[in-house]
């Protein structure tokens, strides 16, 4: 296992979101108060963790905004209905929600002000994922389709008459529910379904590639970075491992394109993600169930389990704990309540205090040089004109003196 600082977050609709340290699968952080569906989680850039939340009371939907440094909900944010899957911009200003209605709503970051709402589909949005360069967001739906928006025409304010106009692409692209999409470096995205498939696509082309079946429904599918392999989470509690390019029709009739792992989880695998620059897979089930796979081998290398967990709806992944405010990721304090075991968040947190402390410090000074740095040029204006007139003093001084 590597000592990247990754941790991986999974959320539940009757637990709190907890947050692992992707190495040695220590509890790292509990956020609490909220009830997430499934897809219900997203990282904002480095500051915010969002959770969609649906009241047991009203039944009404919002949004939890979490801060690092906090076990509570920093903001409640308020959409026109309730919401399940979200992504958010890698800059973290933006957060995409798709709801009940088919609607893909666009909301500014931290104020959750509604941008833009868009009609994408004619049933619940399903699940939202961004492409690997952070420039189309790709929504799929409980009637099958698909839909790719560039994220440039959801964040801008100005209405249009034609909503429409904004979708790039729009596949007809399975049977039933889409459950998952995964996006790798190159044009090609798989979706999932329960329907118990994998469909490949080229978004470029907007061409069908290929369909890989199953023998159960697939929630949750993943890439790894080379985009040579594909990784599926089934119904069953099997994790299954593809190849993404198949160059013999004989190994697909043969159904040698899939290897299914051992051993299984009690429950349905909601979620896989890769980890450790695609040495590790984690895979999460809905029994509460979280395991920690050797990919080279196939092996489970650490097995988690929570009995405060409840099921588990959704996982994502946040890298760059070692470098303070790093790359989305961060945690709380201790001083917030929080119960943290194996890496305190105590300990986790004070190099991200420190780093944003020493930041404004630097900040001060920096503005405190460029004053000074002013206040000198000034200074050496002044004396250069004083000298100036000092010269001319004594050569008009010299001068009378000769006559």
């Amino acid at each position: 296992m590597s000592s990247s600082h990754e941790i991986f977050l999974t959320s539940s609709p009757d637990g709190p979101i907890i947050a692992y340290d992707a190495s040695s699968g220590a509890i790292l952080a509990r956020f609490t108060g909220s009830q997430s569906p499934r897809q219900g989680l997203a990282l904002a850039g480095n500051t915010f963790l969002a959770a969609s939340h649906i009241s047991s009371a009203t039944a009404s939907g919002s949004i939890h905004l979490y801060n690092w440094w906090s076990s509570t909900v920093f903001r409640h944010l308020p959409l026109p209905e309730p919401v399940a899957p979200l992504a958010a911009s890698r800059d973290g200003l933006y957060l995409f929600a798709g709801g009940l209605s088919g609607n893909i709503h666009a909301l500014s970051l931290p104020s959750g002000n509604l941008v833009k709402s868009i009609p994408a589909h004619d049933k619940p949005v399903s699940c939202l994922k961004i492409n690997d360069d952070g420039s189309l967001l790709i929504s799929g739906s409980d009637d099958g389709t698909i839909v790719v928006v560039p994220i440039f025409s959801l964040v801008q304010a100005s209405a249009s008459e034609d909503e429409g106009n904004f979708i790039m692409r729009r596949f007809e692209a399975h049977a039933d529910s889409v459950a998952d999409i995964a996006s790798g470096m190159g044009p090609a995205i798989i979706s999932c379904s329960l329907d118990c498939s994998c469909k490949f696509w080229d978004l470029l082309r907007g061409v069908h590639l290929r369909t890989v079946a199953f023998p159960c429904t697939i929630f949750g599918v993943a890439l790894d970075p080379t985009d040579s392999e594909f990784y599926a989470g089934g119904s069953d509690g099997f994790v299954y491992k593809g190849i993404l390019k198949v160059g013999s029709k004989q190994l697909v009739n043969q159904g040698r394109e899939l290897v299914k792992w051992s051993p299984k989880h009690d429950g349905a695998i909601v979620s896989v993600v890769m980890t450790n620059e695609g040495q590790n897979l984690v895979s999460a089930a809905d029994d509460g169930s979280v395991w920690i796979w050797e990919v080279a081998t196939g092996q489970v290398v650490k097995a988690l389990r929570n009995d405060d967990m409840g099921s588990i709806s959704d996982m994502v992944v946040a890298t760059g704990l070692s470098h303070g405010r790093g790359h989305r990721a961060g945690t709380r304090t201790a001083e917030s309540g929080a119960s943290c075991h194996g890496i305190s968040a105590r300990e986790l947190s004070l190099p991200i205090k420190q780093t944003l402390e020493m930041e404004d410090m630097l900040s001060m000074v920096g503005k405190d040089m460029s004053r000074a740095i002013d206040m000198l040029e000034s200074a050496i204006n002044n004396y250069e004109r004083l000298l100036e007139l000092i010269l001319k003093e004594a050569k008009g001084g010299s001068t009378n003196s000769s006559e």
